[in-house]
């Protein structure tokens, strides 16, 4: 799955909406990312992929 800058920006500004407004932690946010990171190199990251391409429709 491609990471277009659109999709880069509405998460950036979804992520600082629950910074500003809904109490979310930079510190949380951190650690989802870090999250992340460690998802998309696991063994899971195909299925993952294929579920969104699936649903989502972006490939």
């Amino acid at each position: 799955m491609q990471l277009t800058a659109s999709m880069l920006l509405v998460t950036a500004v979804a992520v600082f909406v629950l910074i500003r407004y809904a109490g979310l932690k930079v510190l949380h946010a951190a650690v989802v990312l870090l999250f992340g990171f460690f998802l998309a190199g696991s063994e899971f990251a195909p299925y993952i992929r294929q579920f969104l391409t699936q649903f989502l429709g972006v490939k």
